[in-house]
């Protein structure tokens, strides 16, 4: 495993690439509250054919936490700058809720450094219910921390029976989301409720897979078909028994699914 640190004028994004030096490469960006060890699930499959870069996002686990306000311009920024200081000229693209938020605004404006895109559990717009969720959780967060919305973020992520049957795994996940920094968590907060690419999937012009577990009530199926539809080259695919976090919750047919998209043959678990 080769390990970067990359500098930014916002700060160092910590970084690393896994998997053959000479092979296509693959961008993996995590979620709110989490960190590059998130896709741990996937890298045996990917590693296989791909040289892997996984990155913490700005505020989380290793990287920086740049002062506030932040845009997803930033974190468009940031993925390139990640891309750029390992050599990158082009990848495919993973990324889960925020990720695949960054995934779709680093399509949009920068199609020519994508070859594939895979967006998943993740909205693309922030309606008044989604804006207001954030509201509640920085509110709870400057009250009592992250220990304030652990549980209920364990909840949205894994379905009750994954909880109930995987106690070791939930408690290192938990222990990973109480590990953000707190700004960190706030800023991207903020930086959520300014989603707004919606209104220009009609201008992507990466193939991109919609991908959502099948029990996920934050980018719910019918959001994530929607997205697909409006991508003149989208596609969408349901994991069953997933929620929020589905690459975890159900790796094998999360892992299926984006093999089948890399044209990956046999490697899909």
């Amino acid at each position: 495993m080769k390990e970067l640190m990359v500098e930014t004028a916002a700060g160092r994004l910590y970084s690393c690439a896994e998997g053959p030096a000479d092979a296509p490469a693959i961008v993996l960006s995590h979620s709110l509250g989490a960190n590059l060890t998130m896709w741990d699930p996937q890298m045996q499959m990917l590693t296989r054919h791909r040289r892997v870069i996984r990155y913490d996002t700005r505020g989380h686990g290793a990287s920086d936490t740049p002062p506030g306000p932040w845009s997803f311009d930033d974190l468009v920024a940031d993925a390139l700058a990640v891309m750029d200081a390992h050599g990158v000229a082009r990848a495919d693209f993973l990324g889960l809720s925020l990720g695949g938020m960054t995934g779709l605004g680093l399509g949009l404006a920068h199609p020519d450094r994508l070859e594939r895109l895979i967006v998943a559990d993740a909205r693309a717009d922030a309606p008044e219910p989604f804006r207001a969720n954030w509201d509640t959780r920085i509110a709870k967060i400057r009250a009592g921390g992250l220990e304030a919305i652990a549980d209920a973020t364990l909840e949205s992520w894994f379905t009750a029976e994954w909880r109930r049957d995987n106690p070791g795994t939930v408690a290192e996940i938990r222990a990973m989301i109480r590990a953000t920094d707190p700004e960190g968590y706030l800023h991207t907060c903020a930086t959520l409720k300014t989603l707004d690419f919606l209104r220009a999937l009609g201008d992507l012009r990466v193939p991109a897979l919609f991908l959502c577990g099948e029990h996920d009530a934050g980018a719910p199926a019918d959001a994530m078909r929607a997205m697909a539809a409006a991508a003149p080259d989208g596609r969408f695919e349901l994991v069953p028994r997933a929620a929020h976090v589905a690459n975890i919750n159900n790796p094998a047919d999360f892992n299926a699914a984006v093999a089948a998209f890399l044209d990956l043959a046999g490697e899909g678990a």
